[in-house]
């Protein structure tokens, strides 16, 4: 299967939404408690707005992921860090997607002058968590019991990559 990755358009909102809830409704990937309606992508590409975003599309077009960099804090001080989400649709995980996705959201955001990337994991994403340490980053803070989804406490694990 031949994957492309391109910056994510306003024509990927259903496709975006539809991963990310799935995260939201079967996992600790995704925060929310409840599904969220397709006009959350509005505030996700506002959010990412002047940062590297991807989706990642198979020769049909199909989304099969995708994900952004946000900035960490609003503050002149803080502009070369970065905030990483990404999410691969169900049945596309173990294939090397996440990884491509990853090089080019590290890769476009170094260029735009990005030295700092950071993830925030659940604890109970233990696949996130392994993810995260293979590719590079290392755990730089812990907030302990900071969530509750599903009547599940979880910790809010940080985890940082110097570009």
């Amino acid at each position: 299967m031949v994957i492309t990755l391109s910056p994510i358009t306003v024509d990927d909102r259903a496709a975006v939404m539809e991963i990310f809830n799935y995260y939201i409704e079967n996992s600790f990937a995704a925060y929310p408690e409840q599904r969220l309606p397709d006009e959350f992508f509005d505030a996700l590409f506002i959010m990412s707005n002047g940062y590297p975003t991807v989706a990642a599309r198979t020769e049909d077009g199909v989304v099969t992921g995708f994900g952004l960099l946000r900035p960490y804090n609003p503050l002149p001080a803080f502009f070369k860090t970065a905030e990483i989400t990404y999410f691969l649709k169900p049945g596309f995980t173990g294939q090397g997607i996440g990884k491509a996705m990853l090089d080019y959201l590290l890769d476009t955001g170094k260029a735009s002058g990005i030295s700092t990337v950071l993830a925030n994991v659940s604890s109970l994403n233990e696949e996130s968590i392994r993810f995260h340490l293979r590719h590079g980053f290392s755990e730089c803070g812990r907030f302990s019991e900071a969530g509750e989804k599903k009547g599940q406490v979880f910790d809010v694990v940080y985890f940082q990559k110097l570009l």
